[in-house]
């Protein structure tokens, strides 16, 4: 026990740049405290006695503002990061090295007894702050779940999920290279670069516009060059020389 709870502890100094202490870790974390309660609530619930249970995790509800059932499981060098708000349901699951932010729901959409109905985060899971993920699927390992997304879905190892409802954007394998190369360790509150899918899609139709424009004034030049000689004939039109696709301003209303 007490060496989970070093390992608990060690894995918050490594991960929270905040934190700047042992003693500090231990006093005034209720992460490591909801953490600590739950292995508790867990043992006594598996045990058989229920009732204990459910009461020991709803006095750490109490102390942390964390909700976890008894009936969860949850792995080591699990960092709560804040924490107030966190709901993590019976049959959720919880792998090593997940990070979890405020707000987070680890919910369920169904009402059967006895099934799996809440979701299983695989190893080194980000969920940023105010997420909810609902449902009985995996998001596999190293994934990240975006602030205030809602995941009903399965997301596949690696990915990020972002959006309302979440859309899945796949890990880009040079990015990937790139970040195991510098040891950059995980995305705070689920953020990564160019995380947006709608805009990532509006940005690759005004870049295939602008290019479209710039091949139609190409042709134009053509037209003018051949029709040199009888200026009377193929006289582009004033207003299809003059319009232009904006492409900056565009990019700039969905983001850069």
């Amino acid at each position: 026990m007490f060496k989970r709870i070093r390992s608990d502890i060690q894995c918050i100094l490594d991960r929270d740049p905040a934190a700047r202490s042992t003693w500090e870790v231990i006093t005034c974390y209720p992460g490591l405290h909801a953490l600590v309660l739950h292995r508790l609530a867990h043992w006594v619930w598996g045990h058989g006695m229920r009732w204990l249970g459910r009461f020991i995790s709803q006095l750490s509800r109490w102390f942390t503002g964390i909700e976890i059932h008894p009936g969860a499981k949850i792995a080591d060098k699990v960092f709560i990061d804040h924490g107030m708000g966190i709901v993590i349901g019976e049959t959720a699951e919880v792998g090593e090295g997940c990070t979890i932010y405020q707000g987070v729901t680890l919910g369920g959409t169904s009402l059967t007894k006895g099934a799996k109905r809440h979701p299983t985060l695989g190893r080194n899971v980000v969920v940023g702050a105010g997420a909810k993920v609902l449902g009985g699927f995996t998001v596999g390992d190293n994934a990240s779940v975006g602030s205030n997304a809602v995941v009903t879905k399965p997301v596949p190892a690696g990915a990020t999920a972002v959006g309302i409802p979440a859309r899945v954007i796949q890990a880009d394998d040079s990015k990937r290279r790139e970040q195991v190369a510098n040891q950059l360790g995980f995305s705070a509150y689920g953020i990564t670069e160019n995380d947006d899918p709608l805009s990532q899609a509006m940005k690759g139709l005004i870049d295939n516009a602008s290019s479209h424009e710039h091949q139609i004034s190409l042709i134009w030049q053509a037209i003018e060059k051949l029709s040199s000689t009888k200026k009377e004939e193929c006289v582009p039109d004033d207003a299809a020389m003059k319009e232009t696709f904006e492409a900056d301003k565009l990019t700039q209303l969905v983001g850069k």
